[in-house]
C-alpha cells in the first residue's frame, strides 16, 4: 500500500501539480465560462509556450527582485534583532519602526518608493524589503529572549559582558527562530516585487500580468501567474533545505507530517 510518505520531492510536487489542472479544467467545464475570463489548462500552456522568452525576461527580472530584497530584508532585520535584545534603548527607536511597516498597507508604500527610487530594480527590492523586514525581526528578536536563563545565569556567574552573552549563548540559540523567519519571509517576498511592479515598471512578471490584462491576453496573464507561482514555490524550498544543511542539529518534523 503506497503511503504519502511513497511520494516525496519531485514526485510529490508533479503529483499536486496534476490535481490542480485536473480542478482547473473540472471548473472549467462547470461554469462555462468564457476564455477572457478563465482559460483552460490548454490554453494558459500555449501561451507559456509562444510567450516563453517574453516571460522568461520578465521572471529573470522579477526573480533578481526577489531574491535581493530577500538578502537586504533578511540582513536588515537580523541587525535589528540584535539590536533591540544588545541594547535596550534602541528597543523604543525600532519597536514603532517594525509596527509602522505592517501597519501601512503595501499599496500605500509603493508609490512612494517608486516616486523616491525610480521605475528600475531598486524600488520593488525595496519594497521586498520591507514586506521581509518584520517577520525577520520579529521571529529573531523572539528567540534572542528566549534563551536558556541557565546558561545565561553561568555566563554571568563567568563575568561575561552582554555582547559576549549575545554572542555566544543567545544568538546561536535562537538560530532555529531565524530560520523560521526566513522562512516566512522567503514565502512573501514575491509580494513585495510583484506589487512594486504593479505600480510603476518597465519589465517584470507583475509588469507582464498588467499589461495583459489591459489587454485582455488573460491566457498570458494566468501563464505569467503560472511562472510567478512556480517561482515562489521552487525559492521557498531551494531555501528550506539550505537552512537545513546550514543547521543539521535542527530537529526535524515528526515522521507523520512528511
Amino acid at each position: 500500500m503506497m503511503t504519502s510518505r511513497a511520494l516525496h520531492g519531485p514526485a510529490r510536487a508533479v503529483v499536486i501539480g496534476l490535481g490542480l489542472l485536473v480542478a482547473w479544467q473540472a471548473l472549467v467545464m462547470a461554469t462555462a465560462l468564457p476564455p477572457y475570463i478563465l482559460p483552460d489548462p490548454l490554453r494558459v500552456m500555449t501561451a507559456l509556450v509562444v510567450h516563453a522568452a517574453s516571460i522568461g525576461r520578465h521572471a529573470a527580472i522579477t526573480l533578481t527582485e526577489i531574491v535581493l530584497g530577500l538578502g537586504i530584508g533578511i540582513a536588515l532585520g537580523a541587525a535589528s534583532a540584535l539590536l533591540i535584545v544588545a541594547f535596550r534603548p534602541a528597543r523604543r527607536w525600532l519597536l514603532p519602526l517594525l509596527v509602522v511597516s505592517q501597519a501601512v498597507p503595501v499599496f500605500a508604500l509603493a508609490p512612494l518608493l517608486v516616486l523616491w527610487l525610480g521605475y528600475g530594480l531598486a524600488s520593488k527590492v525595496a519594497m521586498a524589503a520591507v514586506i521581509i523586514y518584520f517577520p525577520v525581526t520579529a521571529a529573531f528578536s523572539d528567540g534572542l529572549r528566549r534563551a536558556d536563563p541557565g546558561w545565561l545565569d553561568l555566563a554571568l556567574s563567568m563575568d561575561a559582558s552582554r555582547l559576549a552573552s549575545l554572542r555566544h549563548i543567545r544568538a546561536p540559540a535562537a538560530l532555529p527562530a531565524l530560520a523560521s523567519g526566513v522562512r516566512v519571509a522567503t514565502a512573501v517576498a514575491p509580494i513585495g516585487a510583484v506589487v512594486g511592479e504593479w505600480v510603476g515598471a518597465s519589465a517584470g512578471l507583475g509588469y507582464l500580468m498588467l499589461h495583459a490584462n489591459a489587454r485582455m491576453q488573460i491566457d498570458l496573464m494566468f501563464a505569467a501567474l503560472l511562472i510567478l507561482g512556480a517561482i515562489a514555490v521552487a525559492l521557498y524550498f531551494a531555501v528550506d533545505r539550505l537552512l537545513k544543511r546550514l543547521m543539521p542539529w535542527q530537529p526535524e518534523s515528526s515522521p507523520a507530517e512528511d
